[in-house]
């Protein structure tokens, strides 16, 4: 009894004591097995302490995620801002940089599009780069090579009239509905058309891909709205509060 005692004691202690102050190799095989029933009497009287534990791993496991995002943004600031080939819009001198990874298939790059268009429009101080990430198959390839092209042979505002132009886009891309689509923008179709498998064009996606992968980008859209990486989707309301966030 005197020992059922103890050990119940020591069962207490080392549910309210930080998990490393308890030795179980110290106990004895019948110390180790009372030890093991009152915790799980106690889990079963007080089931919320499982969900209480797990949500605390998971508050832990998101600030280790951020902690690592931002890291990695800071590592790869450069080539987010400055890599000499994305397109720039906005505001050109604005105090908050929105990147975002896009693929013109993605049903979500779709919806946040009208997203960031709204956002630019309210908040005039914002410079956003577009960075060309097609992952959803030949038919993503296919229509950011010919986004690329463009603004390799055209210039930045042929690109942004078929960047928006592909994010609606429904048919099925091939060279005959790109060239009608440039010849619609008053553009050079044939010339963009000739220019799409250059290695120019492959070298900038393969560019952007390089830093998806540095940054561990497996989806779009994905922002870095200062020195935050936001991945996945996101309403307009949630990108404003994050670049309040990002002003201080």
């Amino acid at each position: 009894m005197k020992q059922l005692l103890a050990t119940t004691s020591l069962c207490f202690a080392a549910l309210s004591a930080p998990a490393f102050a308890l030795d179980l190799h110290a106990m004895s095989a019948e110390e180790r097995n009372l030890f093991r029933a009152e915790v799980r009497a106690f889990l079963m009287e007080n089931p919320e302490v499982i969900i209480e534990a797990v949500n605390q791993m998971e508050e832990r496991q998101a600030e280790q995620q951020t902690k690592d995002d931002q890291a990695m943004v800071a590592t790869n600031l450069e080539a987010l801002h400055s890599d000499g080939f994305s397109w720039v819009g906005g505001n050109p001198d604005g105090d908050i940089t929105v990147v975002e990874f896009l693929d013109y298939r993605c049903g979500y790059c779709r919806k946040a599009h009208t997203e960031v268009e709204q956002l630019l429009k309210s908040d005039g101080n914002i410079r956003l780069i577009v960075k060309e990430l097609p992952i959803l198959g030949d038919a993503s390839t296919a229509s950011s090579r010919f986004a690329i092209a463009t603004k390799q042979i055209a210039g930045g505002e042929a690109y942004e009239a078929v960047h928006n132009a592909l994010i609606t886009f429904s048919g099925e891309p091939s060279d005959a509905a790109f060239k009608r689509l440039a010849d619609g923008l008053g553009l050079d179709g044939d010339a963009i058309i000739a220019h799409l498998d250059s290695d120019e064009v492959t070298h900038e996606i393969a560019q952007t891909r390089a830093l998806a992968q540095r940054l561990q980008i497996r989806g779009t859209p994905t922002f870095v709205m200062g020195d935050q990486l936001v991945r996945g989707y996101v309403p307009l309301d949630g990108m404003q509060q994050i670049i309040a966030q990002e002003r201080g």
